[in-house]
């Protein structure tokens, strides 16, 4: 009160754990005396605020039983290994990018006159803004990292073979799609290394037969690298590209839980 009063800002920290201590007490308090008056009014134990929840949810939409005949299939005992967790690993890590993209999101300016400078306010003057754009960097390298590690497992125990022949070819499509988030988020600082590793990726898909220089204009937006690239790239970073890779997880997902996880050789 005396530095509200007095208008000094030193020595806040011990009245505001006070504070917080004391309110954190009276709200245990406050949440006991209604357990136990509940209780006693009622006549039937507590249930907690969540599982009331999904009872009325469940009363008015009958939500429970197809999610349980969804959720609760058991995990058979040969997938609890750790290399059978690569793709929840690799589904997890998408997650995180997603989050800390979000993040970035925030403070990124797409154009060629504020990108570069943008990443510079968020390494040096947002809070936590390093630390998250590196997760962002080291998760998207993980990512990648996984993806192959999944694929590779999936290989050596011939799970590409009949019938999950669709599900091997819905996860090369994923991989093609966790490469080309790395690629297109690459350009995004709009650096010197951004820019001519972008225009050497760029040459290279020009280079591939009868398609090439279709993409290499698509990708481009023109013959040469530009601030046009630079918006294209971020639309598919942001936009497209994730929204391919929910619809292509989500059906993967599908497909597993239909089939189940394939046996050991």
């Amino acid at each position: 009160m005396h530095c509200h009063l007095a208008g000094e800002d030193k020595g806040l920290w011990t009245p505001l754990l006070r504070w917080s201590i004391f309110g954190l007490a009276g709200l245990v308090f406050a949440f006991g005396f209604y357990r136990t008056t509940s209780v006693w009014t009622t006549r039937t134990p507590w249930k907690p605020i969540s599982v009331r929840a999904v009872d009325w949810v469940d009363e008015r939409y009958q939500v429970k039983k197809p999610l349980e005949a969804v959720l609760s299939k058991p995990v058979p005992k040969f997938a609890l290994r750790w290399w059978y967790c690569l793709g929840g690993i690799t589904a997890f890590l998408f997650v995180i990018q997603a989050v800390t993209g979000i993040m970035l999101a925030f403070y990124y300016k797409p154009t060629p006159e504020h990108a570069l400078a943008s990443i510079q306010f968020i390494e040096t003057e947002v809070r936590f803004g390093a630390s998250i754009r590196a997760i962002h960097h080291w998760a998207a390298n993980g990512m990648i990292v996984m993806c192959i590690a999944h694929m590779l497992r999936v290989f050596i125990v011939g799970a590409y073979k009949a019938p999950r022949e669709l599900n091997w070819v819905n996860g090369v499509v994923l991989l093609i799609l966790v490469l080309a988030f790395g690629f297109t988020g690459y350009l995004l600082p709009w650096d010197q290394r951004a820019f001519w590793a972008t225009t050497v990726g760029s040459e290279i898909a020009g280079s591939i037969p009868v398609v090439g220089e279709l993409l290499l204009v698509f990708l481009r937006v023109g013959w040469t690298v530009s601030e046009l690239t630079l918006s294209r790239f971020y639309a598919l970073h942001i936009i497209l590209l994730p929204i391919l890779t929910l619809a292509m997880m989500g059906l993967h997902f599908l497909m597993i839980r239909r089939q189940g996880i394939a046996q050991p050789l």
